[in-house]
């Protein structure tokens, strides 16, 4: 009987330890999408900003105080500049990105 409190401890303790790992790995979408419009030089430098599969696509004032490399950190596999927009593409995350950034906006 013993045996199998103790099974069920390392059980339960493996469960927990999961679950927090499960936590940690989990993007925080609300601290990116605030990081973002920072790179992005901030909310006032953003006309319009959009989502188009896994592109987002924004439309800026001034193109040049953009933070390029941090978003690239952030994890953009990609950046194009065209005139005063850019697409950056964040794959399966650009969604989720847009809709924080919509709430902040």
């Amino acid at each position: 009987m013993d045996t199998w409190i103790q099974y069920l401890i390392i059980i339960a303790v493996l469960v927990l330890i999961s679950l927090i790992v499960i936590k940690l790995m989990k993007k925080d979408f609300s601290v990116e999408a605030n990081k973002l419009i920072n790179y992005l030089g901030g909310k006032e430098n953003i006309i319009n900003a959009e989502c188009n599969m896994s592109r987002f696509k924004v439309i800026l004032k001034d193109v040049s105080i953009v933070d390029k490399d941090n978003i690239q950190k952030l994890g953009a596999k990609g950046i194009v500049e065209i005139d005063n927009q850019l697409k950056i593409i964040f794959g399966k995350d650009a969604r989720q990105l847009k809709k924080y950034i919509d709430e902040i906006l």
